[in-house]
C-alpha cells in the first residue's frame, strides 16, 4: 500500500455502468444508490446488463455507494455470487448499508486507504395497527438474518460481534474492515471529493470526516433519501 492519493475514474455519486474491459474481463461501476425507490440501480437492470457481457473470467466491481433498497441489494449480491467469473471488488470510497452486502460477493475485496464500510440493522417505515407493527418487526428480523449471513460467510469476526456491530450502525475504516475480515487488502487513498454529493443524512453515526466531505446541497434535493421517504409517508397518510 502506498501513501499517494489518487483521483477516481468516476466522481459522480450517481453513476452506474457495466461494460466489457480487457479480453474475458468485465467492469461494474456501482457509484449509485441502490433500488428504484431512490432512482438508483435496480437488480433487474443489473441482471440484464451483466448477462449482456457473456462469459467472463474476471469481473472487476468498483463501489462507491451509500446503500439503498435492501431487496435490490440482496438480489444484486446473489446475482454476483452465482456468477462464474472471479470477482474483484474495489471499494473506492464508501460501501455503506446494503452496498456493503454487495461487496461481500467478491472473491477478493480491496478497500481504499481512506475508504469506509458501514453495516447496520435494516429499517423501514410502517403505518397501521399494532399487529401491522409486529409483522414489520418480524420481517425486519428475517431481513437482518439474511444480511448477517452475507457477512458471516467471509468475516473473521464471530457472529455475535457482527450482530452487535449491525445493531450499533458501525463504520469501519479500511484497517478495521480488514481486521474484521470484511475486506482483504488496502489500496491507495482517494480524493475526498469522492465522498461529496452523497446523502448520508439517514444514518446516525456518520464519521466527522464524511460529514465534512459530503455536500449539504445533496440532502436538499428532491431525490434525497430523507426527502423521498417523507413524501411517501405524506402520501400514505393521505390514503388513510
Amino acid at each position: 500500500m502506498s501513501n499517494k492519493v489518487v483521483p477516481l475514474k468516476r466522481r459522480n455519486a450517481q453513476s452506474y455502468e457495466i461494460k466489457a474491459a480487457a479480453k474475458d474481463e468485465g467492469e461494474v461501476w456501482l457509484y449509485d444508490v441502490i433500488g428504484d425507490s431512490w432512482e438508483g440501480t435496480t437488480a433487474k437492470q443489473f441482471s440484464v446488463d451483466l448477462k449482456a457481457l457473456g462469459e467472463l473470467k474476471t469481473l472487476n466491481i468498483f463501489i462507491n455507494s451509500p446503500g439503498g433498497s435492501v431487496f435490490d441489494g440482496l438480489a444484486i449480491h446473489n446475482i454476483l455470487t452465482r456468477h462464474r467469473a472471479r470477482k474483484v471488488v474495489r471499494i473506492d470510497g464508501i460501501a455503506a448499508s446494503i452496498a456493503s452486502v454487495i461487496a461481500m460477493a467478491g472473491d477478493e475485496i480491496n478497500i481504499a486507504a481512506n475508504g469506509m464500510m458501514m453495516i447496520h440493522d435494516p429499517w423501514a417505515l410502517a403505518l397501521g395497527t399494532a399487529a401491522d407493527m409486529r409483522k414489520m418487526a418480524d420481517a425486519l428480523d428475517k431481513i437482518r438474518d439474511s444480511i448477517l449471513a452475507s457477512y458471516t460467510a467471509r468475516a473473521t469476526a464471530v457472529e455475535d460481534q457482527l450482530v452487535a456491530w449491525m445493531a450499533d450502525e458501525t463504520w469501519f475504516s479500511a484497517e478495521d474492515a480488514v481486521a474484521a475480515g470484511l475486506a482483504d487488502t488496502i489500496g491507495d487513498a482517494v480524493e475526498m471529493a469522492a465522498f461529496a454529493g452523497m446523502d448520508l443524512s439517514g444514518y446516525r453515526h456518520v464519521p466527522d470526516v464524511l460529514q465534512e466531505a459530503a455536500t449539504h446541497e445533496y440532502q436538499a434535493r428532491p431525490h434525497s433519501t430523507v426527502a423521498t421517504m417523507e413524501v411517501r409517508v405524506q402520501k400514505m397518510r393521505a390514503m388513510t
